[in-house]
């Protein structure tokens, strides 16, 4: 099936062009952009927010994108059962919008953080992790200085109680591990689904792990489980 995919455009986006090209040109799926100043998701089936550094990151990573026209819509078709995956700075607007429970801060060791990193699979039951198998490793690169995800220890024991934990940062053999960890996030979480599984924000770039001349092409599995998820 052809969905249509709208990925969000903040000033300060930079990897818009990234994810069209993974669902457009690998995937075969209708794209378009949505500028930020837009009041319409104009009939889309999945909404991206890709990475970034939305309004230059100004007060918090996505704490300004949080309130542009386009999120109003964002949360109503996310409160509607929509599909809306955020990517790096995606995912911080969408912990700022309230659509992600949680926090990201600053990098442990407070420098950015750019490299290829292992993710292990904690859950196939939502609509981006469903192509996948539990415990299957992806290799995917990162680039954040905001990504140590933190939630207190209600807000854990509910994501794990829930089986809200879609990734967590592993070695290659699937191994959850300090030195696995690229930025202090607790339990290594790397992404997160809501209670009703339809939002998932990460912070590794699985669009641009979606070819192997990118170094590696298993990214693509999610966003591969966002378009089945369609059918």
């Amino acid at each position: 099936m052809t969905g249509k995919v709208g990925v969000v455009v903040f000033p300060g986006s930079n990897c818009d062009m990234d994810a069209y090209q993974a669902f457009g040109s690998v995937l075969n799926q209708k794209v378009e952009f949505l500028w930020h100043k837009e009041r319409n998701l104009d009939g889309v089936d999945v909404v991206v927010l890709p990475g970034g550094f939305s309004y230059g990151d100004y007060l918090r990573a996505g704490a300004i994108a949080r309130f542009s026209p386009i999120m109003t819509e964002v949360v109503k078709f996310a409160e509607n059962g929509g599909l809306v995956m955020g990517i790096c700075n995606g995912f911080q607007v969408l912990v700022e919008a309230g659509l992600l429970p949680g926090a990201l801060l600053r990098n442990a060791g407070l420098k950015f953080a750019c490299k290829q990193v292992y993710l292990r699979t904690e859950t196939v039951a939502t609509p981006f992790t469903s192509a996948l198998k539990k415990g299957e490793v992806l290799k995917v690169p990162i680039a954040h200085s905001e990504g140590n995800y933190y939630a207190d220890d209600d807000t854990l024991k509910s994501l794990q109680d829930n089986d809200q934990i879609a990734f967590r940062y592993s070695t290659a053999g699937g191994e959850i591990t300090q030195d696995s960890n690229p930025n202090g996030s607790i339990l290594n979480i790397a992404g997160i689904v809501n209670v009703k599984r339809n939002v998932l924000g990460m912070m590794p770039h699985p669009e641009r792990a979606s070819e192997r001349i990118l170094g590696s092409a298993s990214g693509v599995m999610v966003l591969k489980s966002v378009v089945e998820s369609l059918n």
